[in-house]
Formats: structure tokens, C-alpha cells, sequence
């Protein structure tokens, strides 16, 4: 953490930019990482009838590893290293506010399907996020719902997940 960081008349306090670029680079070494070695095991090499299935992906890996530490050093080491508060706690707040629900949203739809988690999720961020009324959130997620499941499924021929449980197989899609 880095003492408060002055801007306009008020103060924020948070982790500094260069070591969230930090942690971000060392994913980014760490992901290369893994692409190197999962092409080294398909075979990184150039066989009797050219490059092997993972010559490619190596290039990649070791591109990712490169830049991930220079990335690196110039976040911890480099002369302009970014001190300004990354994120404060109000602005985290947002963030959290609409990616837990996301998250929540892409779990759901494993279990109930896309129509019915979609339905709850549009309804629920009307309600709590947008501050609409209930009625109007649940009348507006029906609709763009119901023309959703008829674009998909009866006009374009194209199924959606339904999810485990399945609780429109009464409709017979």
C-alpha cells in the first residue's frame, strides 16, 4: 500500500498502480509458461513434413514470457513507475457491484439455462442497480427474454443452453 495520494481536495488510498501491473505481468510470464510447455509436449520442433503442432504456440509462449518480463521490470524497477492509487475502495465498490452478479449470472445459467438466469439477472440489476420498479423490471426481462428465446430457438433454428435442470422442456425446445 502507498500512503494517500493527494488528488484535488480529496485524499485515496489503495495499492498503487505499478503493483497491480506487477501482479499483471507475472500472469502474464506465468501464462506464457504454460504455453511453452504445453507445445514443447505436442512437439515445438520442425518435423519431416514442416512445423510441428505446437512451433507456433512455442513463438507464442516465449513472446509472452518477453514481454511479461519487461512488463515486469519497468513496474517494479523502471524510472516511471506509476504510484497513483490504482483503484479506490468507492470505485472497487462499482466494479464489485456488477461483476459479482456477472459472475453469479454465468453460474446460474449452468444450472437453470440461459432463459430463466437471464430473466432473474436482467430483472434483479433493474431493480437494485438501475432503481426501476419491479413490475417494469420484470415485465421489461419477460419480453426481452421471450424475444430472445423466439429469435433463437423458433426463427433461427438455433438452440441455446437450457442448463441442467431444464425448466422450460415443457415447451418442448
Amino acid at each position: 500500500m502507498e500512503p494517500n495520494q493527494e488528488t484535488g481536495a480529496e485524499s485515496r488510498t489503495g495499492v498503487a498502480t505499478y503493483i497491480v501491473e506487477a501482479i499483471v505481468a507475472t500472469c502474464i510470464v506465468i501464462m506464457g509458461a504454460v504455453v511453452l510447455q504445453g507445445s514443447w509436449a505436442l512437439g515445438s520442433g520442425w518435423t519431416s513434413d514442416g512445423p510441428g503442432a505446437g512451433y507456433f504456440p512455442f513463438y507464442i509462449g516465449i513472446i509472452l514470457c518477453i514481454s511479461g518480463v519487461g512488463t515486469l521490470y519497468q513496474a517494479l524497477l523502471g524510472k516511471n513507475r506509476n504510484t497513483d492509487v490504482f483503484v479506490d475502495g468507492e470505485q472497487l465498490k462499482r466494479v464489485l457491484s456488477v461483476l459479482l452478479p456477472a459472475l453469479v449470472y454465468v453460474l446460474a445459467i449452468q444450472f437453470v439455462g440461459i432463459y430463466m438466469a437471464s430473466a432473474v439477472y436482467i430483472a434483479l440489476f433493474m431493480i437494485i442497480l438501475g432503481k426501476f420498479s419491479p413490475i417494469k423490471s420484470v415485465i421489461t426481462a419477460l419480453i426481452v427474454v421471450v424475444l430472445f428465446f423466439f429469435m433463437f430457438e423458433v426463427w433461427f433454428k438455433v438452440p441455446l443452453f437450457k442448463g441442467q435442470f431444464d425448466p422450460l422442456s415443457f415447451l418442448g425446445y
